[in-house]
């Protein structure tokens, strides 16, 4: 082997992490427990199992333990309230991105939960806590968001009773968790609840009915608000907030 192939090696190798080390990190078990556990094919690394004992791998690989994603970095919970002009996108490349925004917030390699338009406003929650990823894009249950919608002409009431009870659209039925005129607004101000972790939904609802929307702006995230968090700034979270989120 050449010198040069040598010292490349070696710096491959210092960016390695021995599996049992990585599972034990994450908080699962002990290292011992986890070379039982990756002896009898618990854990698989990029969607294969892997029984090898001292296998080594990188800090972004995908490592599930019984079928659950594990990080061994330190949990991070960030809450941002997104301004017009950054799409919500983890991609280099889509120009001004959320990812910019919360750039200084964490050395933790955190990803936003769902979607914001890039000219829509309001909270996104980002981390890297796999759990809580589940518990949004639980497909039965899931984590209610409330969005403040002005929308450019008024909803009549007989719209906003139909959305309240579903609807089909192209075959398919469009619920909500709820929907309501703001009060003390007009009736092109709407508080409208869904479980949905993007908002296409929303915009299907007003296209099908041909309302054109203003603004969409997302004030709360299950027990999380806005209060005391200006446009494009961040924070992190409470551990008050953090186990109310855990709890839901």
């Amino acid at each position: 082997m050449s010198k040069k192939a040598s010292n490349s090696s070696s710096k491959k190798v210092t960016s390695l992490i021995r599996l049992n080390k990585y599972i034990s990190n994450s908080g699962i078990c002990s290292r011992r427990e986890a070379d039982m556990y990756i002896s009898i094919g618990n854990v698989t690394v990029n969607g294969k199992v892997v029984t090898e004992m001292g296998y080594k791998v990188k800090i972004e690989d995908e490592v599930r333990f019984d079928g659950a994603r594990i990080n061994p970095e330190k949990k991070a919970y960030v809450l941002l309230n997104k301004p017009k002009g950054f799409a919500t996108t983890t991609s280099e490349g889509k120009g001004r991105t959320v990812m910019d925004l919360v750039s200084k917030a964490t050395a933790s390699k955190i990803r936003p939960i769902g979607r914001l338009g890039r000219n829509s406003l309001g909270l996104i929650l980002f981390t890297n806590d796999e759990k809580i990823h589940g518990k949004f894009t639980n497909s039965k249950h899931g984590v209610t968001r409330l969005f403040h919608i002005k929308l450019v002409t008024s909803l009549k009431l007989e719209h906003l009773k139909t959305i309240e009870k579903g609807f089909k659209h192209q075959g398919k039925l469009i619920a909500v968790a709820a929907i309501s005129y703001v009060e003390g607004a007009k009736k092109n101000e709407i508080g409208l609840q869904i479980k949905n972790t993007g908002n296409t939904i929303i915009r299907t609802i007003f296209s099908h009915f041909k309302y054109e929307i203003e603004t969409l702006d997302c004030v709360g995230i299950g027990p999380l608000t806005k209060k005391d968090l200006p446009r494009g700034h961040w924070k992190h979270l409470s551990e008050t907030e953090i186990s109310q989120l855990m709890m839901l």
